[in-house]
């Protein structure tokens, strides 16, 4: 096995040092031999300047950049400004402002119409909340209006179990919620209660029947939390026929399309709804031609305004017969709790000729019974000759068919109100 000689090491050549500065000279070791015989050169000597200069700046010196190099606006010398703007003529800027707002407009629609799109994809998932079945009827002459709330089918599962505890909520629209609120009892853990139940509206007169809406909301009842909203029907009880029973089944609905146009018109008339009633009252009138005495039956109020901090009112009624004829004159049922759709049924004489008749005067006032303050007033009403519409017309009647009762239904009103309870 050959080795191959290793090169001798290389020697570099610098030029020599000037003749007048010997100690600084460094002797460098000699270059590699030649391959080709020749003579041996002289080592040659620099200097630690050269050295050091040689080593340090191998090229030519180049200028450091300049800031304004990067930034020029930082420039210290002058630069031309740019050229000034042109002005708009105003035809070209109005014509440039309204495709803006063409343009914000397009671009707002279409957000509309995802967002639309969006909302319809999303009650396609909740999709079908379930069908009411249900019947109506009105009854002129007793002005009640009969809702049977006959059964549900299909209902959405609220609960973890995947059923529910349905009941039903009727409320009479526009007017207070707490004195229109009827509501059915609760069947548990089912999606297609069967109730069969009817609850009924009292005071409702045909002129309420053209104006009312009646509002059926099916609801889960939930012991632990806050009920929850299922869906609900609208119908406008213009549609009925007096006497007549008509039937529905309808799919209920997140928010029906008459709640949503109800919303809709009173947002864009920025009005508030309207003024909620006082109440009524059912009062009935029969002169008894045997005892010689008018007999003043207080059957049953309906819609009263609430007083109470609760939603709700403690109300009775009072009865004074004018002119005054001392205690006997004044009367006053019994303090009906927490209601709203009092009834009372209950009467009350007053000895008095049949002739002297036609010259009184029967207060009958609302109140709100408060314990241990002043009792708060609701309405009233006034019925005698000197009253017009339905209370005139009853106390005639009353007057001309003596031994026949006659009832009527009046609103309350603030008119007239007394001045102590």
């Amino acid at each position: 096995m050959s080795l191959s000689k290793p090169h001798p090491p290389q020697t570099h050549f610098l030029p020599r040092s000037p003749p007048g500065n010997p100690s600084s000279a460094l002797s460098l070791p000699a270059a590699d031999p030649p391959l080709s015989p020749s003579p041996a050169p002289s080592p040659v000597k620099i200097s630690m300047q050269e050295h050091f200069a040689i080593n340090v700046c191998p090229g030519p010196i180049l200028p450091i950049p300049q800031i304004s190099d990067f930034f020029p606006r930082f420039r210290d010398f002058p630069s031309t400004p740019p050229p000034q703007r042109e002005r708009q003529p105003e035809k070209d800027r109005e014509r440039d402002g309204e495709r803006d707002r063409e343009g914000e407009r397009e671009r707002e629609e279409v957000e509309e119409r995802e967002t639309q799109e969006v909302a319809d994809s999303d009650d396609d998932d909740e999709t079908y909340l379930g069908t009411l079945e249900f019947t109506l009827l009105f009854d002129q002459e007793s002005n009640c209006l009969h809702c049977t709330i006959v059964k549900a089918k299909g209902l959405k599962a609220m609960d973890s179990n995947g059923l529910a505890d349905p009941y039903v909520k009727l409320h009479l629209l526009p007017g207070a919620s707490k004195a229109n609120k009827l509501r059915t009892k609760t069947l548990k853990n089912t999606l297609n209660p069967v109730w069969n139940e009817t609850l009924i509206y009292h005071g409702i007169t045909a002129a309420d029947m053209t104006t009312k809406t009646l509002r059926l909301c099916v609801c889960d009842m939930d012991r632990l939390g806050r009920n929850e909203f299922i869906g609900e029907v609208m119908v406008a009880l213009k549609r009925l026929r007096f006497g007549e029973t008509k039937k529905y089944n309808m799919g209920l609905e997140r928010q029906a399309q008459q709640n949503r146009e109800m919303n809709i018109q009173n947002q864009e008339q920025g009005t508030p709804v309207a003024e909620e009633e006082r109440g009524r009252i059912l009062v009935s009138l029969l002169y008894n031609t045997e005892k010689q005495a008018l007999v003043v039956g207080i059957v049953r109020c309906a819609h009263l305004a609430a007083m109470d901090s609760n939603g709700y009112s403690d109300p009775f009624v009072k009865i004074i017969l004018q002119p005054d004829m001392g205690k006997k004159s004044k009367n006053k049922t019994s303090v009906k709790k927490k209601t709203l759709n009092p009834e009372f049924n209950e009467e009350f004489v007053y000895d008095v000729p049949h002739d002297q008749l036609a010259k009184k005067t029967l207060e009958i006032s609302v109140w709100d019974y408060d314990l241990g303050m002043s009792n708060d007033f609701i309405g009233g009403v006034e019925l005698g000759i000197n009253a017009k519409g339905d209370r005139l017309k009853q106390w005639f009647e009353c007057l001309k068919h003596a031994g026949k009762k006659v009832e009527y239904w009046h609103t309350l009103t603030q008119q007239c109100a007394p001045s102590s309870d």
